[in-house]
């Protein structure tokens, strides 16, 4: 991210008075510099995470407790409860808990916040690019927290979600419920494997009668977060030439190059002009460096993920090249990594987020009154308050490659 103040002469002003050695002078400047920047960072954090086009606002006030109504999910099972994942400590692992869908459920929240200081002289020679890039700084460690935060909470709600109508594999126990499905050809992502996905989340989405759903409340998968190594692949499909490998009428790859299913011409020319496709079959391919063996994500996932088994069923590979080898996915497990398939038409993602009475932002700015006189520093605190959750687990589902 980039942040730039304009050099124009009213901020010049402002950013030497901050500098004044008149204490009046600067405390003032620098309360006027901070209900400034509040706002400005809080664009910021709105546009730049990759979780915010996950999560749906719900704001209260910051002197009020942040709820959320259950009500709305009445009936969208059988058992009258539903699982909700939420984050109860920033850094901490989220908790999963069974609620009645009649409550009003409270969420926990809890405070990101960061510190900011330059030498006055700074202020007093008008440096906006020392002041913009200490405002970047400050941004950017309060995104850093908000996206492992919120990435927690939908990777743990992935590895532990279950569904009675699912048709993938859950844990070691055996049978079909979970949320996340083997992919074809272990270190291969391959179309066939969006197209398993999006008929697992349609069975996962069936009406609570057991039927078709009345209304279209759901829409599918609506974007497939990958890796940048998924997505060379899924580059690679363009210049792949039709027809050069076997395709056979079982996409399991039961011996090398078998099972590549070949893209028309018009779809591999819109991936070589776009430079990498951005949809496929409507679903959104959306890359994160925090994806793949090794990354932090991934290994978050390990984690919530240990001891899972998703190969107990005839077709699943794992990671030899045959139909049927296991999966046993463990903290330790290497050269396996997670696709992670979100369903946004849903809303089940939540971030209650406190809102500041007196300004009505989210992010909430301040002079950081720690600096005295003899240090010649300016200081500036930043802060917001805000919980994740995740209300229907069945919003998420996952390929492990």
């Amino acid at each position: 991210m980039k942040l730039q103040l304009k050099n124009t002469p009213e901020q010049v002003e402002l950013i030497k008075a901050m500098g004044s050695r008149n204490q009046t002078v600067s405390r003032e400047a620098q309360e006027a510099f901070a209900a400034f920047i509040g706002p400005v960072i809080q664009k910021v954090l709105q546009v730049a995470g990759t979780a915010s086009a996950i999560y749906s606002d719900a704001p209260f006030n910051q002197d009020d407790s942040a709820s959320y109504p259950l009500d709305l999910y009445y009936n969208e099972n059988n058992t009258g409860y539903i699982s909700v994942w939420s984050q109860h400590v920033a850094g901490g692992l989220p908790t999963s808990t069974d609620v009645s869908a009649i409550e009003e459920m409270k969420i926990a929240t809890y405070r990101l916040d960061s510190a900011l200081s330059y030498f006055k002289r700074y202020a007093r020679q008008a440096r906006l690019d020392i002041v913009s890039k200490a405002l970047e700084r400050m941004a950017q460690e309060v995104l850093i927290k908000q996206e492992r935060n919120a990435w927690a909470v939908i990777l743990r709600a992935l590895a532990e979600a279950t569904t009675s109508t699912s048709t993938a594999p859950k844990k070691a126990a055996g049978g079909d419920g979970g949320h996340i499905q083997a992919g074809w050809k272990a270190g291969s992502f391959v179309l066939h494997d969006l197209n398993r996905l999006m008929t697992l989340n349609r069975r996962i989405n069936e009406a609570w009668a057991g039927g078709t759903p009345e209304a279209a409340y759901s829409n599918g998968v609506t974007d497939l977060y990958v890796s940048p190594e998924i997505k060379e692949q899924v580059r690679s499909f363009a210049y792949n030439p039709l027809n050069t490998k076997a395709a056979s009428t079982d996409p399991a790859p039961t011996a090398a190059g078998v099972g590549a299913i070949p893209l028309p011409d018009g779809m591999r020319a819109d991936i070589y002009r776009s430079a990498g496709m951005q949809e496929i079959y409507g679903v959104n391919i959306v890359e994160l460096l925090e994806l793949g063996n090794g990354k932090k994500y991934n290994t978050l996932f390990n984690e919530f993920v240990a001891n899972f088994n998703y190969n107990n069923a005839a077709g699943h590979v794992g990671a030899g090249t045959t139909p049927g080898t296991p999966i046993a996915w463990t903290a330790a497990a290497d050269g396996h990594e997670v696709a992670v398939g979100v369903d946004n038409s849903r809303g089940a993602f939540i971030r209650a987020v406190s809102v500041v009475s007196e300004t009505g932002a989210t992010f909430d700015a301040v002079p950081d009154d720690q600096f005295v006189q003899r240090s010649d520093k300016i200081g500036f605190y930043g802060s917001l308050e805000e919980g994740r959750v995740c209300l229907d687990g069945r919003a998420v589902q996952g390929i492990t490659v």
